[in-house]
């Protein structure tokens, strides 16, 4: 699963744009350059798989739907921060 989400960037992208507050598929696939709404769909639902985001339907007209952070997906989000964390020393010369 963590080779599944750290080797692709387009997953974390949708991981750290939700972790920033951004939580409408619309608004996810406007804040990252490059996102197809196929792409976003697949990214969504490979991470709803894994348990690291959940989603909720609002019931109203139009429809509305919003994603957030499972618990599981805040400790694996601090997961990736340690990793980000680890390569920023790496890469100081």
């Amino acid at each position: 699963m963590v080779e599944d989400i750290v080797g692709c960037k387009w997953s974390l992208a949708v991981l750290g744009a939700v972790r920033g507050g951004v939580r409408r598929p619309g608004a996810i696939e406007h804040a990252i350059a490059g996102l197809s709404k196929k792409v976003l769909n697949e990214r969504l639902r490979k991470l709803m798989r894994y348990g690291i985001l959940e989603k909720h339907a609002y019931p109203e007209v139009p429809p509305r739907v919003e994603y957030r952070l499972t618990e599981f997906g805040e400790r694996f989000a601090t997961l990736i921060d340690g990793v980000d964390r680890l390569q920023r020393e790496l890469d100081r010369p």
